[in-house]
């Protein structure tokens, strides 16, 4: 049986607009009254992505999140810890044991001093080890936050909780809730660009770029360092820009009729989308093309045109923010060092990979400082949770050494848009078993980055379903002592 008009747009009317159009004396009417102020951010604007003012005066105007996916053994890298070398392979203290849970460990494992050799660098003095000889560089740019803490040890909902917040697919990720809340300041690329390396995705998936339950404008576009930059963006065999042109006019006004018709918000959004697609097809291109560069910059990142990389994603980070992306998420696999393989193990394995990282990231932050962005850029590096001060269960007996997955504290780092530059916070105990001196926890993370972009974490909020949400759900506390 056909649906009338009516019976269509009856069927795609929400709760809310079914209140408001029942008068204006009308209960539904009289609550919605006072909602509609809250309510006025969420409505889809004829331009979703036009450059918003935040909330107060911002530190950063942009960021570039560096994820490593998988959580680097932070023991290894930036962590020391003297007393746990001294007791190296003895049995694990029950005491640490009680209570906690492991991904691949059982009974009672060896404590594991590092291998690495390690060094104080920069004012600050900052520990790191002969694994990440670039970072070395940049102690003078970074704060290191050596107490970060997660609810969860397995990546998945690890990487969901710090991205978006909820352990659980289907909330706004970081980047959305950004341009969501700023916009973007160039209307030829998107808000929020996804950078992948290394072969693979996230283990939690395109949630941890996904804009969840607000209008999909929002959501990150995953970008490519090698072949066509966005796949399906270009035009169809056949078919020339003057024609995608007429048919986008077309489709922009059977759109704007069935929004006119319907109300359906996403239409608005629909209609942002294909426009910005069009526009993307002379832009992308042309900001994505690194062979642009100078030579000597090129060099400097290890960067190779034509490839896909992460030193290539950190040259286009670069590129992007520079041209007024908002929001640019790499995600980089392998950083899983149970040692179950020689890739995975904590001596040549973490060499191996620190090498193809540590140089673009320092680069990054040398050529943004260079360039007069670092002020108000936000570069963040990381990944989900860290790594146990003992050996991995499953490789007690082998020789190659690796750390099970471990929530309970971990070190990420911070530089310009606003934070402390050369600044040591946190402190972990003896061992590497518990924080010792000012927790950090994820949601405290997202709240000091929204604080960064000049909002209030509390009040950047998107109703659903009858309710406010933000990215730190009911939790977060701004890290005051974290920014200058």
């Amino acid at each position: 049986m056909l649906r009338t008009l009516a019976q269509e747009r009856l069927q795609l009317t929400t709760r809310r607009q079914f209140l408001n159009s029942a008068g204006q004396l009308s209960l539904g009417a009289i609550a919605l009254n006072a909602m509609t102020a809250e309510d006025a951010a969420a409505s889809p604007a004829a331009n979703p992505l036009a450059m918003r003012k935040p909330l107060f005066p911002a530190k950063a105007k942009r960021v570039i999140y560096l994820h490593m996916s998988g959580a680097p053994p932070h023991l290894d890298l930036f962590d020391y810890k003297p007393e746990l070398v001294k007791r190296d392979s003895q049995n694990c203290p029950d005491s640490f044991l009680k209570g906690r849970r492991f991904a691949f460990t059982t009974g009672v494992p060896k404590l594991m001093g590092t291998p690495r050799t390690f060094k104080q660098y920069g004012k600050a003095g900052m520990w790191m080890s002969d694994a990440v000889p670039h970072f070395q560089t940049i102690a003078d740019e970074i704060t290191m936050v050596r107490s970060m803490h997660t609810d969860q040890f397995n990546h998945a909902p690890a990487e969901l909780l710090l991205f978006t917040g909820h352990a659980r697919q289907g909330r706004p990720s970081m980047g959305s809730w950004a341009t969501y809340g700023l916009g973007t300041e160039n209307q030829d690329l998107p808000g929020f660009v996804v950078l992948i390396s290394s072969g693979t995705q996230p283990s939690g998936g395109q949630g941890c770029w996904g804009s969840g339950f607000i209008p999909s404008v929002y959501q990150g576009v995953q970008c490519r360092s090698k072949g066509d930059p966005i796949l399906y963006v270009g035009n169809p065999a056949g078919m020339s820009r003057d024609l995608r042109r007429k048919t986008l006019d077309a489709l922009k006004d059977l759109n704007e009729l069935q929004a006119a018709e319907l109300g359906h918000a996403e239409t608005i959004t629909r209609i942002a989308q294909y426009e910005l697609a069009y526009r993307m097809q002379a832009s992308v291109p042309e900001v994505m093309d690194i062979s642009k560069e100078p030579q000597h910059v090129i060099d400097a990142y290890g960067a190779k045109p034509g490839e896909a990389s992460f030193a290539n994603n950190c040259l286009l980070a670069r590129r992007l923010v520079e041209q007024g992306v908002r929001f640019v998420n790499l995600f980089d696999w392998g950083w899983d060092f149970h040692g179950t393989a020689e890739a995975t193990g904590i001596t040549s394995g973490l060499t191996t990979k620190m090498a193809a990282t540590d140089k673009p990231v320092a680069a990054l932050i040398k050529d943004l400082k260079q360039r007069g962005l670092l002020d108000d850029t936000l570069v963040i590096w990381g990944g989900e949770f860290g790594r146990t001060p003992f050996r991995e269960g499953r490789t007690a007996a082998s020789k190659v050494l690796g750390r099970d997955h471990y929530p309970d504290c971990y070190t990420m780092f911070l530089a310009g848009g606003g934070v402390k530059a050369g600044f040591d916070y946190g402190l972990t105990d003896e061992l590497g078993f518990g924080i010792a001196e000012n927790p950090v926890h994820v949601h405290d993370l997202q709240a000091t980055i929204m604080q960064l972009l000049g909002f209030d974490h509390e009040r950047l909020t998107y109703r659903f379903q009858g309710r406010d949400y933000r990215l730190t759900d009911i939790h977060g506390t701004v890290v005051k002592d974290l920014i200058a």
